[in-house]
């Protein structure tokens, strides 16, 4: 014992790590399709551990890490949260912020009742809205404080013990309330709805994947003999599918296939589309040639493109393939993605920022109609560390502003400040995708990171006043946090069916998204045996990260009494 009480006085960073690794083995463990998550799992283990020993982190390090997080989530979502601020999302938008709203009030009820603490009360939100953020950004506002460092420590402890009673409750109560309660509540069957809900984005008619999906892109060369003295434009729409004269040779030389270019009789072209479509070209044109030299001049590709443009954002895939019109000839959307989960096509599926659509089609054409949709995704590209740090010295030095409320300082805090910074720096990388670079993978590195080694140190910081906390207020902590978990689902669902009239599939990935519970959403696509519940999810969850992490620093104003 005498060398492991050595190893913390003097490497607790093993320890940290140590617990990261842990738990996050742990927190990918699933019994029955179910896995308690990462963060859980890491503050458990970390209070476990903290009770071999004393164990003290640099404040620095904490909120470098926390920074890290916070900043990530922000930058992750600042596209969307700004473009949610629209009239077309203003319904999701609300519910979002009907969840959150009641959710403070059912925690300063509490607060106020059974007299909880600032800790307390915070790790209670934390844990009973599902939002791990808000650990750190009431971390914050306590440092705020000027408290005794014995006082702060057991404030933390606090937190952390609010957290790691109600967080697991709330997360499993969430998971069951989305797919099995919601439905209920609204008097709806999932499965039919998502039907429904199907057939209205396929225009009415049953949906058929292999019309949705692009299966392969192909190009081929003909001689023109029976499409002499037409136009680009006439076969085109005479072969139908979107199919695409990519290029014309005349005499050995190029002419620019405009719609208004008129073939001629022996002029090679290329044309480019389903498969299908290019084996009916024959009649129309004239024979198939092999002509690899000038095949090879229309390289095919597929590129991921980030959905940016605000003005796109709401809008259907039928509104937007009219918007980008001319530019979009040649190039076919072979899926969208939200949140890295495929979302069903139709002529009406709605796209929002922050949506990644996988295109095919020729290079020159792809990256014509990319400029019109947002970023093209680049696997070889590299964080922006200049831009990351920058942006989160911003962030800090703007928490450091604080305004009395009733001689309480009100402060975002560090992590409120590098939440807004993140949330900026998202939105500017949007606009002007030369700078800022922040690649996905990295994002998910930092994200993962910065939480994990932020709560690892909570926990093994305080384990042992963690563990004291649990063991007096556990019952009670169990009992307010199905409250703080449930009551709030229940206003947002009842609001979203009565007062907006959203759609019960649209809902229930919504009400995933406002708790920002990935597999929430995964529960109601498997009930609805459909994934129309992704379509909901986008909106609320950029609003519900934002929203539900301020909460920090407002809990501990409003309950802390000197």
């Amino acid at each position: 014992m005498g060398t492991v009480r050595w190893i913390i006085s003097t490497a607790p960073e093993i320890f940290l790590l140590l617990a990261i690794a842990i738990g996050t083995v742990l927190g990918r463990v699933k019994v029955r399709g179910f896995s308690i998550g990462t963060t859980a799992c890491i503050l458990v283990v970390a209070v476990l551990i903290g009770q071999l020993g004393t164990f003290k982190f640099p404040s620095l390090l904490r909120v470098i890490l926390f920074s890290l997080f916070v900043f990530t989530i922000g930058y992750r979502s600042g596209p969307e949260f700004f473009a949610s601020l629209s009239i077309r999302t203003l319904a999701q938008v609300v519910m979002a912020l009907v969840l959150g709203g009641t959710g403070l009030i059912l925690v300063l009820i509490f607060a106020f009742t059974f007299k909880l603490d600032p800790g307390t009360a915070s790790g209670l939100a934390a844990g009973g809205l599902t939002q791990s953020s808000i650990i750190g950004t009431a971390s914050g506002a306590l440092a705020q404080l000027g408290l005794p460092n014995d006082a702060f420590k057991q404030q933390e402890a606090n937190i952390a013990a609010g957290y790691a009673v109600t967080y697991v409750l709330g997360y499993i109560l969430t998971l069951l309330y989305v797919p099995f309660v919601a439905p209920k509540l609204m008097g709806v069957d999932l499965k039919e709805e998502a039907a429904k809900l199907e057939a209205e984005l396929s225009g009415g008619n049953p949906p058929q994947n292999e019309n949705l999906h692009y299966r392969k892109f192909q190009a081929r060369a003909y001689r023109v003999s029976t499409a002499a003295g037409r136009t680009v434009k006439d076969i085109e729409e005479e072969i139908g599918s979107r199919t695409v004269v990519e290029r014309i040779v005349r005499d050995g030389a190029d002419v620019e296939p405009r719609l208004d270019t008129i073939l001629e009789s022996g002029d090679d072209i290329v044309i480019a589309g389903r498969t299908a479509s290019l084996v009916a070209a024959k009649p129309v044109i004239g024979k198939e040639i092999d002509a690899d030299e000038i095949l090879k001049a229309i390289p095919g590709n597929v590129i991921n493109v980030l959905v940016d443009s605000r003005d796109l954002h709401g809008r259907s895939i039928k509104e937007i393939a009219e918007r980008v019109g001319n530019d979009a000839r040649g190039v076919y959307l072979r899926t969208l993605t939200r949140m890295s989960r495929e979302v069903p096509l139709g002529p009406d599926t709605r796209v929002y920022v922050g949506d990644v659509m996988t295109l095919v089609g020729s290079t020159r054409n792809i990256e014509r109609a990319a400029t019109k949709v947002g970023q093209i995704l680049r696997s070889g590209d590299r964080a922006d560390i200049a831009f990351l740090a920058t942006g989160i010295a911003a962030g800090l030095l703007a928490g450091l502003i604080s305004f009395k409320v009733g001689g309480i300082p009100l402060t975002l805090g560090g992590g409120g400040g590098a939440l807004i910074a993140g949330l900026v720096c998202g939105w500017l990388r949007s606009r002007r995708p030369t700078i800022g670079a922040l690649p996905p993978a990295a994002q998910q590195t930092l994200s993962d990171l910065g939480l994990g080694g932020f709560i690892a140190a909570i926990g093994l910081g305080n384990g042992a006043a963690a563990w004291t906390a649990i063991q007096a207020h556990g019952v009670l902590l169990v009992g307010m946090g199905l409250v703080v978990t449930l009551v709030p689902l229940i206003v947002a669902t009842l609001f979203a069916r009565y007062v907006v009239h959203m759609n019960p599939v649209i809902t229930c990935g919504a009400l995933a998204g406002a708790m920002t519970v990935d597999a929430a959403v995964t529960g109601a696509c498997d009930v609805a045996e459909s994934q129309t519940p992704v379509l909901g999810v986008a909106v609320p969850y950029a609003v519900g990260n934002v929203v539900l992490t301020v909460l920090g620093p407002i809990i501990v104003a409003l309950t802390y009494t000197g």
